[in-house]
């Protein structure tokens, strides 16, 4: 006895010893390996923020402010906290030294809180006491430039890696972006010789002004500027060769443009006048980039149309003025993810062209009640709500947005038209030198106020108030071309958050058995109940006041039937519990002992491959 106890516990000693040596060799091996086994790899930075790292000019701080104490409690938000800073010092790990992480605790009332609102990060109240929970980031750079992510959203989780990587480009890259607008449409303001008086600029124009620096691309220009960033062309019409040859040469050349285009912009129209049918004339350009757009046909929805004022003043469905939401945009992209509202009136389609070369992908659609209408009919059309007499819609989801990648071919192949003069100097390209990013919709009145604003006077100033997204999702995508290339190829990841799916149909599967012996249970319970109501009706007639045997062996019936029921409802329960145990078994298993010893071997096998490399280099010195 003495002999097997001494032997188990020298091997439960020689294993320890073993287990130690197995660690220290593991963190000398692979001390630096990092192997992200996750399966949407949300720890590997994709190779655009790699390259954003390691282009910073100068050294970027950067301020992670997360009150980690308070989330102790709520495990959902401290597991994802957790997984931003991973992510952070990741971030810091690959910037060879030219980002400074900081992670910050901040205290109520302390001076990290006060830092922490200088610098844009704002604080979810807590309690009455005045205690906030901040779960921010904010940025500095050398010339005191600073941006900041106020609050990480979870829901927009899988966007986190590229508002980190649009926060650091922003830091490298302060200056404003150039961006260059062409626009068929009445939207920079100016005198209206109808009323006598200034137009104010639409909205989304004077945001844009605010956060770039626009310029306003002049009809007939023969070339786009080489530090343009962002080409906008809303509406353009009646472009001339010139203009329309300039704008080739900036997509072959990978420009960033974001195009709006319309069979029927009735913001163009001259005021009391219907609005001309037919496109602009970018249909040609927009073949040549992949993308078909048939200027003459608009698209009513029935499932998705807003209620507008009829002829009569009354309020009535009008098919071709819809109102998109989330269901109807793209959730996997940075320009409509997070939207709630975006409206389109009179609207064509988009769809991609077959062996173009480039990547269509959609962001904007229809719901299946729509069908194409003329743009022709829509032009003369006094009440467009009689379109949905008799609406036959096609089952078909039709494209109004999406966003086309890839080398693109010219639409001048002959080389620039007649009479078109280029700068001296000046290159023609006829192959795509990069690949174009292009943002196209299919509408441009979504740009105009009256589809997503409304205007409030107050105390002699008008108060833009936001009803709809249109505005948003214009920035959106300005912000989002307004960076490089590298920015723009960081796509969405899949939710950090992923549901225990093994987990969640084993217990499906359980319930659903427990919820059809549970009703069978309750219809017996129900059927007994009303014996029992008419038994009870016989002993209240005095005739009868004491059961028959045969009603005395239906009760024990019941009785004997309602407990093997409850232990058939006991035994599903505990195969459900027992069900998880054992694939929470495996997967103890498979963390505490399969996956270490995987590692393990992989450190001796390189170890001593390492060994086998330095003997041969000792016999290679001793040969010499």
């Amino acid at each position: 006895m003495m002999k097997r106890s001494t032997l188990g516990w020298s091997s439960v000693g020689a294993l320890a010893v073993l287990l130690v040596g197995l660690i220290i060799i593991f963190n000398y091996a692979l001390s630096g390996w990092q192997i992200d086994l996750t399966a949407n790899h949300l720890y590997t930075l994709s190779s655009g923020t790699r390259r954003i790292l390691k282009s910073i000019p100068e050294p970027i701080d950067l301020y992670f402010f997360y009150s980690s104490k308070a989330a102790e409690n709520v495990p959902q938000l401290r597991a994802y906290g957790d997984h931003v800073e991973n992510f952070l010092r990741e971030v810091a790990d690959q910037a060879d030294g030219k980002i400074r992480l900081h992670i910050i605790d901040p205290r109520p009332f302390s001076v990290e809180e006060d830092r922490a609102a200088e610098l844009g990060v704002t604080g979810a109240p807590m309690n009455s006491a005045g205690s906030k929970f901040y779960f921010g980031l904010a940025g500095t750079n050398s010339t005191n430039g600073h941006e900041a992510i106020p609050f990480f959203d979870p829901s927009k989780q899988r966007f986190l890696e590229y508002d980190v990587a649009k926060l650091i480009y922003r830091l490298a890259h302060p200056q404003k972006p150039d961006v260059e607008w062409y626009s068929g449409l009445p939207m920079t303001g100016g005198f209206n010789p109808q009323s006598g008086q200034m137009r104010q600029p639409w909205l989304v124009y004077r945001q844009a002004t605010q956060l770039y620096d626009v310029h306003a691309l002049r009809p007939g220009a023969t070339s786009i500027p080489a530090d343009t960033r962002v080409l906008v062309l809303a509406n353009p019409r009646n472009l001339p060769p010139a203009t329309r040859f300039a704008i080739d040469q900036y997509a072959l050349a990978g420009g960033h443009i974001i195009a709006f285009v319309d069979p029927l912009a009735e913001s163009a129209a001259a005021p009391d006048a219907p609005p001309a049918a037919g496109g602009p004339d970018l249909a040609g350009l927009l073949a040549s980039w992949g993308v078909r757009f048939n200027p003459n046909e608009v698209i009513a929805d029935s499932a998705l149309a807003l209620n507008v004022a009829g002829p009569n003043g009354a309020p009535s469905l009008d098919p071709v003025i819809i109102g998109l939401g989330k269901a109807d945009m793209s959730q996997n992209d940075v320009v409509t993810a997070g939207l709630s509202r975006v409206n389109l009136d009179t609207a064509g389609s988009l769809s991609p062209i077959k062996g173009a070369g480039t990547t269509f992908k959609p962001l904007l659609w229809s719901s299946t009640e729509a069908r194409p209408v003329a743009a022709e009919l829509l032009a003369g059309m006094t009440d467009p709500s009689s379109l949905l007499n008799a609406f036959k819609p096609t089952g078909k989801r039709y494209t109004f947005g999406a966003r086309v990648t890839g080398r693109v071919k010219t639409a001048f192949p002959d080389g620039p038209p007649k009479g078109v003069k280029l700068p001296s100097g000046a290159k023609v390209l006829t192959a795509a030198a990069k690949p174009l990013h292009l943002l196209v919709f299919a509408d441009s009145d979504m740009l105009a106020d009256f589809l997503w604003v409304h205007t409030m006077n107050l105390f002699g100033q008008p108060i833009a108030e936001a009803w709809a997204s249109n505005g948003d999702l214009v920035m959106n995508a300005i912000d989002n071309f307004a960076g490089s290339d590298d920015l723009i190829s960081v796509r969405g990841k899949a939710g950090f958050t992923r549901p225990f799916t093994r987990v969640e149909a084993l217990r499906h599967a359980a319930e659903v058995r427990y919820r059809a012996q549970q009703q069978r249970l309750q219809q017996e319970l129900q059927q007994t109940e009303q014996q029992l109501t008419l038994l009870q009706t016989k002993r209240n007639n005095k005739s009868t006041l004491i059961l028959t045997p045969a009603q005395e062996r239906e009760l024990q019936h019941f009785e004997a039937e309602r407990l093997s029921i409850r232990k058939r409802l006991r035994a599903v329960q505990a195969g459900l519990v027992r069900s998880i145990d054992e694939l929470g078994t495996e997967l103890k298993v498979m963390n505490i002992i399969v996956m270490p010893a995987a590692f393990a071997l992989l450190a001796l096998a390189g170890a001593a491959l390492r060994r086998r490399r330095r003997g041969h280099t000792g016999q290679k010195r001793e040969h010499t």
